[in-house]
């Protein structure tokens, strides 16, 4: 009886081994590494040379400096000394006890940072964001730029050389010459549908430097809620913020703001009218028009758009607006102005009379007009305050102006085209918009197929990928108007629990859309570098989605407070296998001898 519980302990004890032994990666780590890159740079950068000459580099004695140059300027030292810091940290992940040293190696001993043109306080749309990066076999490593945004770049591409080797942080001999395809790249996060906490938003921003974009549009109030805390009105978010622990005060806003310039990046904010308003009417029902029931809606909501017949709406705004440009740094404004249903204003008296009084027919034309009336008014306000400030707005907008025939918006506006046409939404094409857009000589950027809150099964990143800003029909002159692109995140479906994973990578994909070359647009070879780049920034603490079967050797945490890092066999290390040999073979040899 002994003997036989003994054998059935021993099994037991095999099976576990077994299990054990068959859940080491190392049967499978080749194969899974083969799909994944090393020392490769996302964005793809515009003219790249690199060799298989590797250098090593010791984090105890490599040195990032700046030559006596404009990048010891205070205006430039302010944002590229703590740039230089930050990156140092990014450059050497490897623990110090699982390092190996690099004496006898060829090893890089310095970056040098040449900043030759004049730095500015914060970024804009005109910003110069090119670079030169040099990484020779032997002597120090050049890092050239005109401004501290490119040096920011040309950090963040020297960090993505460095690549580990048996211990080792090592790159490659390699030459970079490098500026973006558009000056505006951007990924746009609705806060209002859900509220997502600061703390990931800045986590956004990290990742959005990663990937070079350089635009954050806040899309912060609309129908749902009001969470930004206005001092000049506080009924706002006093009575349209969810609750007043889901607010945004002037503090918060400033450090992200402060945030992202430290990191190159611009924030623009979002205050859509005069439709998206619902929230604004919870603490000021006079802002909003009151609609009646009408045969073409029944259910009508009580409280429609903004009223727009009455001067008291537009000193609402003005103040509003001059509150916010104080708060926020960025020369732009996006005043929004999509899917206005003109039914509300159709049923109002007050609305009627007063397009009575501008000769607005009660049309379709009519009411397009008023729309057009409305935030031209509204360009108009921007245009009279002190700072430099300019409105981007939807679509809708200059599509009005297309029915009205009446082109009163500002050219130095901006479009914003979103819409297009599948079974997710019934609009115009973009490639059919733009054009129109462009030949009346605005700008434009571009967000139609871009919307990462449609999500597919698979790996959809490579539908972002191959869309292109410039696939439309018009002249060159056309094509330069468009001056980007981003990538809208709406948060139906998406608050702090899933917001991170939900836009990367696939963010990445237009970013280098708008970063690389046009010609570069073979999703299946981008594949190892996003295979690559994903691991990193999971590395780095951003909790990019796996885009399929793969192999990063730093897994999530589940517990979300720190990367787990593996031993360089990819689980417990060669030790672990011969431990786990040595008791698979131990429980044969007992099992087969005593029973």
């Amino acid at each position: 009886m002994k003997l036989w519980v003994c054998c059935v302990l021993f099994a037991f004890a095999c099976q576990s081994a077994f299990a054990d032994w068959v859940r080491q990666p190392f049967w499978y780590d080749d194969a899974r590494r083969d799909k994944v890159a090393k020392g490769t740079v996302w964005p793809q950068p515009k003219n790249i040379q690199t060799t298989t000459q590797s250098l090593s580099l010791d984090p105890d004695s490599f040195s990032v400096v700046t030559s006596d140059d404009a990048a010891n300027s205070a205006v430039c030292k302010d944002v590229i000394d703590p740039g230089i810091e930050r990156y140092r940290g990014l450059l050497f992940w490897i623990p110090a006890d699982e390092r190996v040293s690099v004496s006898g190696d060829s090893v890089l001993d310095r970056l040098r940072v040449t900043i030759s043109g004049t730095c500015t306080k914060y970024p804009s749309l005109d910003s110069d964001e090119s670079y030169t990066l040099t990484v020779p076999a032997s002597g120090e490593a050049t890092l050239s730029a005109q401004t501290a945004w490119g040096a920011l770049r040309g950090l963040e591409t020297f960090s993505q050389l460095v690549y580990e080797v048996d211990g080792k942080h090592k790159l490659n001999v390699t030459t970079i010459d490098d500026e973006p395809r558009f000056p505006h790249r951007g990924v746009m996060l609705d806060t209002a549908r859900h509220f997502i906490a600061v703390p990931y938003i800045i986590q956004n921003l990290d990742a959005m430097a990663y990937n070079k974009i350089n635009v954050f549009h806040w899309h912060m109030v609309d129908d749902q809620s009001f969470p930004f805390q206005s001092t000049t009105y506080p009924d706002l978010s006093g009575k349209g913020a969810y609750t007043q622990d889901n607010v945004y005060s002037p503090e918060d806003v400033r450090s992200v703001v402060e945030y992202a310039r430290m990191r190159g990046i611009r924030v623009i904010p979002e205050f859509d009218s005069p439709g998206h308003m619902q929230s604004w009417g919870q603490g000021h029902p006079d802002l909003l028009t009151s609609c009646s029931p009408t045969s073409i809606q029944q259910d009508i909501y009580h409280l429609g758009p903004a009223n727009v017949a009455r001067n008291s709406t537009y000193d609402f705004m003005q103040r509003l607006f001059q509150e916010i440009r104080e708060v926020f740094a960025d020369e732009y404004l996006h005043l929004g102005g999509d899917e206005v249903h003109f039914q509300c204003w159709m049923s109002n008296d007050e609305i009627q009379q007063f397009m009575q009084q501008q000769g607005f027919p009660n049309t379709t034309e009519g009411f397009a007009k008023l729309e057009g009336y409305y935030i031209h008014r509204l360009i108009n306000i921007l245009k009279e305050f002190p700072k430099r400030t300019r409105g981007i707005v939807w679509q809708e907008i200059f599509d009005n102006n297309i029915i009205s025939g009446d082109f009163t918006i500002d050219l130095d506006t901006i479009i914003h085209v979103w819409q297009w046409n599948n079974s997710n939404f019934q609009g115009i094409q973009y490639w059919d918009e733009l054009p129109q857009v462009t030949a009346a000589g605005y700008r434009a950027i571009l967000s139609s197929c871009w919307y990462l809150n449609f999500i597919d099964y698979g790996r959809d990143w490579p539908k972002y990928y191959e869309c292109d800003p410039h696939n439309f029909t018009g002249s060159p002159q056309q094509k330069e108007l468009v001056i980007g692109g981003e990538a809208p995140l709406w948060a139906e479906w998406v608050d702090a629990t899933n917001v991170v994973a939900r836009l990367w990578p696939r963010a990445s994909a237009v970013a280098e859309r708008l970063w690389s070359p046009q010609n570069l647009r073979d999703a299946t070879a981008a594949s190892p570098r996003m295979e690559e780049h994903r691991c990193r920034m999971v590395r780095r603490g951003i909790r990019a989605q796996p885009q399929g079967p793969s192999y990063c050797k730093y897994e999530w945490n589940r517990a979300g407070e720190a990367n787990n890092i593996p031993t360089a066999s990819g689980a417990q290390g060669i030790m672990g296998y011969v431990q786990q040999l040595l008791l698979l073979f131990s429980c044969l040899v007992l099992t087969f001898g005593l029973c």
